[in-house]
């Protein structure tokens, strides 16, 4: 065990932005042997940093978003300041998201330069997107000292590869969820995840999942549908759109079809997802939780760029049309009619997933 290091990262707020830091907590474990790793960031995620045998501790943010709260993140300054951390670094690129480990007095406060941070950040590194393109990057480079003095673009971490997110599995956690949801692995399963938090330009259609369901169906495969509790209405749309109902068979047997959306915690996903022979998935963070669980993934992108945020994973296939409209980044289509996606057709997807 080397010298004890202690950092507080500021996590983002977005499930796959939270497994790209993953990224950056493997590299500053390298780093710092001795590592003591917190984590402050919404509730939501702690059930994802359980999972990460680098993160000590995660830390509740006692900010509703888009709250600014200046006293509550005074007080909270106050809170970490007893805990004597040596660094922070803050992902998020917001002014307030600095003012906490600024109001600890954590000695090194490492960010990326924006919204007026320079009095609150005093390791601020400006982001060279060119070499860094991917977020992945350019969380993991900041565990590494900055090219210049006056703040390179992240110095020795800019070049090297950064490390692959990977979730822990619980194998007693994973049986009890299967014997919950009456769910057995005797088949082979591919898992389904049609939401996106983000907006409709990031959902291919629900005819396309359950065509390429319907495929695998065909071959003795079992249908599970993944997502939250906003996700149950496009679940059970493709479930609807299968020839195999879904719940539980005759007999109390198991279902071809299993439509679990609002149904498990995020560490239960994690859980069930690495049953998946193969995950079909908009670019949603299901998506980069099937990816760090190492399961083939197809992920399917439309408005967005699997550029920035690709699945991190040498099992991934991105499958895209690229059309001179995309990435175009818009919660909606600008343009009414979606073909990033509706001209995606399932036949491309199928051709991905692994026999």
């Amino acid at each position: 065990m080397g010298t004890r290091y202690r950092c507080l990262v500021v996590g983002p707020s977005w499930v796959g932005d939270m497994l790209m830091a993953q990224s950056l907590f493997k590299a500053l474990a390298a780093r710092h042997p001795g590592l003591e790793l917190d984590v402050l960031t919404p509730a939501w995620s702690h059930g994802i940093l359980a999972r990460m045998p680098e993160v000590r501790r995660a830390l509740v943010a006692p900010f509703a978003h888009g709250s600014f709260g200046l006293m509550e993140r005074w007080r909270l300054g106050r809170e970490l300041a007893a805990e004597r951390y040596d660094q922070a670094i803050v992902l998020p690129n917001s002014w307030k998201s600095a003012l906490a480990p600024f109001f600890a007095g954590i000695p090194l406060r490492t960010g990326y330069l924006g919204e007026f941070r320079h009095g609150l950040l005093n390791d601020k590194r400006r982001l060279d997107q060119q070499t860094m393109p991917r977020l992945v990057q350019r969380y993991s480079a900041l565990a590494f000292l900055p090219a210049l003095p006056g703040g390179g673009a992240g110095g020795e971490g800019a070049t090297l590869a950064p490390p692959q997110p990977l979730l822990v599995v619980n194998p007693e956690a994973q049986r009890a969820s299967l014997a919950r949801l009456g769910l057995a692995r005797e088949r082979r399963i591919l898992a389904l995840c049609p939401g996106a938090e983000y907006g409709p330009a990031k959902r291919w259609p629900e005819a396309h999942y359950a065509a390429v369901a319907r495929a695998r169906l065909e071959q003795g495969w079992r249908v599970w549908l993944f997502g939250s509790a906003k996700d149950q209405p496009v679940c059970a749309a493709i479930a609807a759109l299968l020839p195999t109902p879904s719940g539980r068979g005759a007999g109390g047997e198991e279902a071809a079809v299993a439509n679990l959306a609002g149904q498990t915690t995020l560490e239960e996903t994690v859980d069930l997802l690495a049953c998946a022979d193969a995950v079909v998935s908009n670019d949603s963070g299901l998506m980069h939780i099937a990816a760090a669980v190492n399961v083939p993934v197809i992920a399917v992108y439309g408005s967005t760029d699997p550029g920035y945020t690709p699945p991190y994973s040498e099992r991934a296939r991105v499958v895209r049309l690229g059309l001179e409209c995309s990435p175009c980044f818009k919660r909606e289509c600008p343009l009414g009619h979606l073909d990033c996606l509706n001209k995606l057709r399932p036949e491309r997807v199928l051709e991905a997933i692994p026999e």
